[in-house]
């Protein structure tokens, strides 16, 4: 197949400042600062990029699409994604997945699993 995931582009106010939080979160440095869209730098090879894009119209209701991420130690990650700025939102389950559901400093949601989950 020709198609792959190059980025996955988040919808924020203040992308330089949301930046500093997920460059954090992800251990990884902004590849490019154009002021309206910051990219960040592939957390594994092959993986997609983050993109942060300013957009004049705040979140409203429930993101269409959102970000999961797996941890080796998830309970730690979300501890550290906290004290990082994120609020969590709930614990879930599911026959053999466990997930933490929270909101960067802008409101928008991402869910953190165990890494051995599916």
């Amino acid at each position: 197949m020709g198609l792959e995931m190059g980025m996955i582009t988040v919808d924020c106010a203040e992308p330089q400042r949301l930046a500093e939080f997920w460059t954090a979160a992800l251990g990884v440095p902004v590849t490019a600062d154009y002021g309206e869209f910051v990219m960040l730098e592939s957390p594994a090879p092959g993986a997609p990029r983050l993109g942060l894009q300013r957009v004049p119209e705040p979140r409203s209701g429930k993101n269409r699409v959102h970000l999961d991420f797996r941890a080796d130690d998830r309970e730690a990650e979300v501890r550290r994604l906290v004290e990082l700025g994120a609020v969590e939102l709930g614990r879930h389950s599911a026959p053999g997945l466990e997930w933490t559901v929270m909101e960067d400093p802008e409101g928008n949601v991402f869910c953190v699993a165990a890494k051995e989950a599916h």
